[in-house]
């Protein structure tokens, strides 16, 4: 790939010809951490390298490595927009999709780019898959920094491989055997309404989507809704044929929620009213114990950094989890999502 290094101010400002440089000369690589196994850390080794086009080129290689990690952190790349990010995006997927079936409020900021979750900035955010709770659901995220915050505000990550390794054999049989019931209240003056969640004001066109993916629909009296569904706890990689733990189960859970707002919700909401709350799948309530469990597994999984302006997080839905710390000053992390799955087409 030729680069054309900047005029040197030694030799008077005249350019330099532009030199041929091997692509294992372009980038250097070297773990964030070396005690953990993710993320891979790819910087490049010389001036100019452009990330799209380069990414475009190592493609494959890229997907390999993403699959051995679990998730690769392009930092130094002068990755400076909106546009560039989503270039970045079409390099290494077959585009960003839009936000469908939402869990949180999201700002759109251009094509299928969006905030990353309009959260207050004092909160924390629980390690999750994206999109694991929904019957489709992406396998590629992407991450862009376009403004790190003052302080606090990183995204911490963490290989499912680790987190289902944590688990015990029991409670992942129980799981296997029985899947997760979610289930989702809309329009109670808590959460999103079913208009920002399904991208529509028509109730035909969101009963047929429910329909066509496996939901059951429940309207309740002032236009309200309330969906439930069920879905696998572990489902099988597409790509390494690995299973891993795969689920909302958790995030999803009432008792996971900060005390403040999980009492306050509690107080004024039945079990089945609450916006979202997670079931085995027969219906059964899931223990405190076994709950207090899984939450251990994923935060113990964590690897946290600092964001760096214009850095690319990219990430394996499947085999990487991600969070949120809180945060002080402004903040603008950027998010788009690619490469949609259906959990029955990954189910074990």
């Amino acid at each position: 790939m030729p680069i054309v290094p900047p005029p040197s101010r030694a030799l008077g400002g005249v350019r330099r010809k532009a030199m041929n440089v091997t692509e294992q000369q372009l980038v250097s690589e070297r773990l964030l951490h070396p005690d953990h196994a993710l993320p891979l850390v790819i910087e490049p080794a010389v001036s100019g390298v452009d990330l799209a086009a380069w990414a475009a080129s190592e493609r494959e290689s890229l997907e390999r490595k993403l699959l051995h990690y679990g998730a690769l952190l392009f930092r130094g790349f002068a990755v400076q927009s909106v546009e560039q990010f989503d270039q970045v995006i079409a390099a290494l997927s077959p585009g960003a999709l839009e936000y469908m079936f939402r869990a949180s409020p999201r700002t759109r900021v251009g094509g299928n780019i969006y905030t990353s979750t309009d959260y207050p900035a004092d909160q924390m955010i629980f390690p999750h898959n994206e999109h694991s709770y929904s019957p489709r659901f992406p396998l590629r995220l992407f991450f862009y920094c376009h403004l790190p915050s003052q302080t606090g505000g990183e995204t911490p990550i963490g290989s499912t491989r680790s987190v289902k390794a944590a688990i015990s054999p029991q409670i992942e049989a129980r799981f296997r055997e029985k899947g997760v019931l979610y289930v989702r209240n809309y329009g109670d003056g808590f959460g999103l309404p079913w208009q920002s969640v399904f991208q529509s004001e028509d109730r035909s066109e969101v009963e047929a989507y429910c329909a066509s993916v496996g939901i059951e629909v429940q309207w309740k009296d002032n236009n309200r809704l309330r969906t439930r569904q069920r879905g696998p706890a572990v489902v099988r990689h597409p790509s390494t044929g690995e299973e891993v733990w795969f689920n909302h189960a958790t995030f999803f859970h009432i008792s996971t929620l900060p005390p403040a707002i999980r009492d306050s919700l509690q107080s004024n909401f039945s079990e089945l009213d609450l916006p979202t709350n997670t079931f085995y799948g027969d219906g059964e309530p899931i223990e405190p114990q076994v709950l207090e469990s899984l939450r251990a597994a994923y935060l113990d999984s964590l690897v946290r950094f600092s964001w760096q302006q214009g850095d690319v997080l990219f990430i394996d839905n499947m085999l990487a989890v991600h969070g949120r710390e809180p945060f002080t000053g402004k903040r603008a992390i950027l998010t788009g999502m690619a490469q949609a799955l259906l959990s029955s087409d990954v189910a074990v």
